[in-house]
């Protein structure tokens, strides 16, 4: 059992134009007049000897600034599919090898938390809420204590991403032009992130799929579908109530 809870994963949502101050990339493009953003996806998770040790689907939802659902679903008993794709970057090592974003509870998605069950990750813009459906348990911390360096930080597009990590093009490979992204602190969830845009893509590229390297040795890959950018968005999306029964832990910022 794998236990998914807070901070999250997905380095894709900051001002095109502080990139553009570093350098432009295809991040920089897709962020460009990025104001909402929603996707399903497929997850899977190989351990450090290429083995997979876990598959599962979910959905995400961005609103810029500051606001993200992700919402995953485990399954078992798949192979794997999505893994195998994983281009090396100059100076990274093989950037396709080792994602996920470790920690002494288990291997920790590309939200930044742990596995287990059905699980929810909500940045409401002041705090972010993980419940687990299995343990009918509701974490929730301040969104400036949560999203210390992880790929879910530069999601909600609430921190100075360029303080925080490196950007730099990773080449082209299978269709996709990548950029790679590593934290520049040690306290990071994950050693380096791929994001792979569609190369062919008119008006700008497509996002469509996240590579994690997590310091435990696995790697974590995210294939995205049925990608919609600008979209509405209800309010109530992305916001979290605890229902009934649920066990609360922590306070949250009013």
């Amino acid at each position: 059992m794998r236990k998914r809870l807070p901070a999250a994963s997905l380095a894709v949502l900051v001002t095109a134009g502080a990139w553009a101050q570093s350098g432009a990339t295809p991040l920089d493009t897709y962020l460009d007049n990025l104001k909402t953003l929603r996707a399903s996806f497929q997850e899977v998770l190989v351990d450090s000897h290429g083995k997979e040790s876990d598959r599962s689907t979910g959905t995400i939802l961005v609103v810029r600034p500051g606001k993200l659902r992700w919402e995953v679903r485990p399954q078992t008993g798949q192979g794997a599919a999505a893994g195998d794709a994983a281009p090396k970057a100059s100076g990274a090592g093989d950037a396709g090898g080792k994602a996920g974003a470790g920690g002494a509870t288990g291997p920790v998605d590309a939200a930044g938390g742990t596995e287990s069950g059905d699980q929810l990750l909500v940045v409401d813009g002041k705090n972010v809420w993980s419940y687990d459906r299995d343990l009918q348990q509701a974490t929730v911390k301040p969104v400036d204590a949560a999203l210390s360096a992880t790929p879910a930080m530069l999601l909600s597009g609430t921190v100075d991403v360029r303080k925080n990590f490196t950007v730099s093009p990773a080449g082209k490979r299978d269709g996709l032009e990548w950029v790679l992204v590593e934290p520049k602190g040690a306290q990071a969830d994950f050693r380096r992130a791929l994001f792979g845009f569609d190369a062919g893509a008119k008006g700008g590229g497509e996002l469509k799929k996240l590579i994690l390297d997590d310091k435990l040795g696995q790697t974590a890959t995210i294939v995205f579908e049925k990608v919609v950018r600008n979209g509405p968005v209800s309010p109530d999306e992305v916001s979290f109530t605890p229902p009934a029964g649920v066990d609360v832990i922590g306070t949250p910022r009013k």
